[in-house]
């Protein structure tokens, strides 16, 4: 008779059970981890302290100034000259006749309209800023500096004032006064003078208008066609600044079209010396991958830094930036690529009698053209986005205008006109590489 012991059986309930208690802590355990982890963060970085000095009513500014427009109404202290200019400039500024019909003056009294019932009223050195359900807001110039007078219960935080300027803002605009001027900003909704500047013959037209010029009206420069003279007015604009645009995005492209290719002309020869199927000599491929590691473990930012310093500014120190960084990258990926070929087809065309040039020709080449390729195109539409934060560094391309735009702190809408651009800029050169991949590689049309 034979008799079957219970031992294994209670190991193996055992070791079950010890499976599922370790399975039941490990899913206690991350999550505890990660709240941990989310904890350290929250005081590590202070975000609570961040949330305290946000400013939600300059986060507020800060975007509709993407989307519109300020028109401002200027009142000068020593001369008395009033001037009414878009975004405050010379090249936005209205002639004296053709002021808005917000803006009106009568006995020396500046009246300007803000709509849905706010007014502002210069008088001298008072301004006077009326909000419907608020009251008057008095401020006035005075010898001691500047002061002002609120009606009770009006909210502190539209008043910011100090002895030399006083700005109080209400619904539809702000009025600021200083010792030097007294100025009013009045928003309005979209990209105003994009396409023509004020003194341009097509300003103030609308699109109906604007077509029978260019296709039956009589020529405004008898020297050129009235649809010439249009795309001339727009690609000259001076507040706008299309031309300089153009050209700064084709700087960027250009610098990351250099970069990307010149890498990897250079790349390609030193990538047989790093793969280990070509090259028997293991101290050279040791070197090669550890000069790709160093070039490409530097990120392109400080390239471009030790560049400037080297080379001084400019879209070439860029394009060299790019070019660096990327023989790093490319050298590492085609040598892998090269390692992985299929050897058989090798080995075919040395029975032929080929010599070593000739199997690398025929037998490798073909086999790492298509992985190439996409690398290639991959790396040249990310460096298309890259290229913008180095133009910013090196003072080129469509970088260094979104930068100066930003440093302003007053031309929001040309920034956001940069991002719509780069934006744009990245999707196209993704259309253009994914078309390319399709016809250089699977051979589609």
């Amino acid at each position: 008779m034979t008799v079957i012991g219970t031992a294994p059986a209670r190991d193996l309930r055992a070791e079950v059970a010890h499976l599922f208690g370790r399975r039941r802590r490990m899913s206690f355990l991350i999550p505890a981890l990660v709240l941990v982890y989310l904890g350290y963060i929250f005081f590590a970085f202070d975000l609570g302290g961040l949330a305290g000095r946000a400013r939600m009513d300059n986060a507020a500014t800060l975007l509709s100034d993407f989307w519109s427009y300020k028109t401002h109404v200027t009142l000068d202290a020593r001369s008395g000259a009033v001037s009414v200019a878009i975004e405050g400039e010379a090249k936005g500024l209205y002639p004296r006749e053709k002021w808005p019909d917000w803006v009106t003056e009568t006995d020396g009294i500046i009246r300007i309209d803000l709509g849905r019932g706010s007014v502002v009223t210069y008088q001298g050195d008072r301004a006077t800023f009326t909000i419907p359900g608020s009251g008057d807001v008095v401020i006035e110039r005075t010898p001691d500096g500047v002061t002002y007078t609120a009606p009770p219960g009006f909210p502190a935080d539209r008043i910011s004032a100090s002895d030399a300027k006083v700005m109080v803002t209400g619904p539809q605009g702000r009025v600021s006064v200083s010792r030097a001027k007294t100025e009013t900003f009045r928003y309005s909704p979209g990209w105003e003078l994009f396409f023509f500047t004020i003194d341009s013959p097509f300003y103030g037209k609308g699109p109906l208008d604007l077509v029978t010029l260019a296709v039956s009206g009589e020529r405004i420069d008898p020297g050129q066609a009235n649809l010439a003279l249009m795309a001339s007015e727009f690609w000259n604009n001076r507040m706008w600044h299309h031309r300089d645009v153009a050209g700064a995005l084709f700087e960027t492209i250009l610098m990351a079209f250099l970069g990307t290719a010149m890498g990897a002309i250079i790349a390609l020869p030193l990538a047989f010396l790093a793969a280990s199927n070509l090259t028997p000599s293991r101290g050279v491929r040791f070197g090669m991958r550890r000069v790709f590691d160093f070039v490409r473990g530097v990120d392109a930012l400080i390239w471009t830094i030790i560049l400037a310093r080297a080379f001084g500014p400019g879209p070439l120190t860029g394009a060299l930036a790019i070019l660096i960084t990327e023989v790093g990258s490319f050298g590492k990926q085609f040598s892998e690529a090269l390692e992985n070929i299929d050897g058989k087809q090798v080995e075919g065309i040395r029975s032929t009698g080929a010599n070593a040039a000739q199997r690398m020709r025929f037998g490798v080449i073909p086999q790492l053209v298509p992985v190439l390729l996409s690398q290639v195109l991959y790396a040249f539409e990310s460096n298309t986005r890259s290229a913008t934060v180095i133009g910013a560094i090196v003072g080129g391309g469509i970088g260094l205008l979104l930068t100066q735009a930003i440093i302003t702190q007053k031309d929001w809408e040309d920034v956001a006109y940069y991002i719509l651009l780069i934006v744009l800029m990245v999707m196209a050169m993704d259309s253009l590489s994914g078309w390319l991949r399709k016809r250089l590689i699977k051979g589609g049309h």
